[in-house]
């Protein structure tokens, strides 16, 4: 039975994989990111897409009004969109983590609030996260804005999770190690990870359909190394 599912950060790396993986099995997906070119380009049936940045408090009324209009309902929402930072902490200043928390903390918070009143029981809102947001996890330098907002969200979903769990909605959080995606190259230049975006992609794709029949309010810490 198809699904109707959102994801975020759709115009590289991993989130760009997961739309093409979710149409392929048939279900009903909204792209959104800044870019949405790649995703229109790929022409892709049952693959709704718009420009969408989630510092822009406007464009969360176009999600409500697609998903009025076209759906009436979400049944997974995955929050993959994610901004990064990397600078040495002396250097930062309260605008760089502005930015940084915007998209990856009140974005995070917005979107899954605009879009949880379409959601019921059996519904699934995966949050993508780091490693380096684990608490006790390997930390590395110039990442201090990044990394505290990917464990800001993780306490988040923890939350949320035992505020719906009346409604039968699940919330979960996946804290990825390294994969070779063009943010990982901005964090850690030259390094080369084990795990490519497409494979991680097939992880996060089944997770979304099935995790919440397992976990609930729980961080996942899928890392097979650190670099």
């Amino acid at each position: 039975m198809s699904k109707n599912i959102i994801v975020t950060g759709t115009s590289r790396g991993i989130g760009f994989e997961l739309v093409q993986l979710f149409a392929k099995a048939g279900h009903n997906v909204l792209a959104l990111s800044r870019n949405e070119k790649p995703i229109q380009d790929l022409n892709l049936e049952n693959v709704s897409c718009f420009s969408f940045d989630l510092n822009d408090s406007k464009a969360y009324q176009n999600v409500k009004a697609f998903i009025e209009k076209e759906w009436g309902q979400v049944d997974v929402l995955i929050n993959n969109a994610g901004a990064l930072l990397n600078k040495p902490f002396s250097e930062t200043t309260i605008s760089d983590f502005e930015t940084v928390y915007k998209t990856n903390v009140y974005g995070v918070s917005e979107l899954t609030r605009v879009v949880l009143p379409f959601m019921k029981g059996g519904s699934h809102v995966v949050t993508i996260s780091s490693m380096g947001g684990v608490q006790g996890s390997m930390k590395f330098p110039g990442l201090a804005a990044y990394s505290s907002s990917k464990a800001a969200v993780i306490t988040l979903t923890e939350l949320l999770a035992e505020e719906y769990k009346d409604f039968g909605i699940s919330f979960n959080v996946l804290a990825l190690g390294a994969v070779q995606t063009e943010m990982l190259e901005e964090a850690f230049p030259g390094y080369q990870a084990p795990i490519t975006a497409p494979e991680m992609a097939e992880y996060i794709f089944g997770f979304s359909l099935n995790g919440n029949k397992y976990y609930n309010g729980k961080l996942l810490q899928v890392s097979n190394s650190t670099p």
